[in-house]
């Protein structure tokens, strides 16, 4: 796979994220210009101007597409969407819309599928020294427990389950079926390539996390649908 020959999917599913979407979308416009790419926005129903931030940036970026919910769904049924409409591109990878991810990881992330065959990529907020905000104990003892039990069932060694860095490569993506709406998609991905005999890599990236004041949204009745989707997926599937 040629570098420069590269065809890079971008799915960031948006749910009021009118204050960090046109700057997320920069960044990563800014590290992927020695690709081709296409942008999908998945606009969740957003109720703020974050359709109005999307319409400008298609103005001025003809390979930004807009998928519109008609309905909140969640994250899951955004990425469902997404990767519903992606084009045959080469690689396709997670974004989320607020700035809790820097693009600028994309290379190092891309890295194990162009020079070692890998088919799916993970980026660990635990893994490596890279700088990393300090913020909940609970939400980090929960993602801890929450990636054990998901590597107990499907036998992955993974450090960060539930990141939004994932990667794939897109023929991969393209035979999982995404049933979760919300973010059970997590461990409902994980356990289903797990299943696929599929070379798995993991990298160190960094974090910069949001309070809820900031517009954090993943809660605890979150972390209860992660343990059912965790024992769903992997046992009764």
């Amino acid at each position: 796979m040629k570098q420069d020959k590269i065809f890079l999917s971008i799915v960031i599913p948006c749910f009021n994220e009118e204050k960090t979407l046109k700057d997320i979308v920069e960044k990563v416009i800014c590290n992927t210009k020695k690709y081709r790419i296409e942008i999908l926005i998945v606009d969740d129903f957003s109720t703020d101007n974050s359709i109005k931030v999307i319409n400008n940036l298609q103005k001025k970026y003809k390979f930004i597409r807009l998928l519109a919910h008609n309905n909140n769904q969640g994250k899951g049924a955004a990425l469902r969407t997404g990767f519903n409409n992606l084009s045959d591109s080469d690689i396709t990878i997670i974004q989320d819309a607020d700035l809790e991810y820097d693009p600028s990881e994309y290379e190092k992330l891309i890295e194990p599928i162009i020079k070692k065959n890998s088919d799916v990529v993970y980026g660990s907020r635990f893994l490596s020294g890279s700088e990393r905000r300090v913020l909940y104990f609970w939400h980090r003892y929960a993602n801890g427990l929450l990636t054990f039990l998901s590597n107990v069932f499907t036998n992955l060694n993974l450090t960060d389950m539930e990141t939004c860095y994932k990667v794939f490569k897109t023929k991969i993506l393209k035979q999982i079926t995404i049933e979760e709406n919300r973010f059970g998609i997590e461990p409902e991905i994980t356990a289903k390539i797990s299943k696929m005999n599929l070379v798995i890599y993991e990298v160190g990236i960094s974090y910069h996390g949001r309070t809820y004041e900031e517009g954090k949204k993943i809660g605890l009745k979150d972390a209860f649908r992660a343990l059912f989707c965790i024992l769903k997926y992997n046992i009764f599937r």
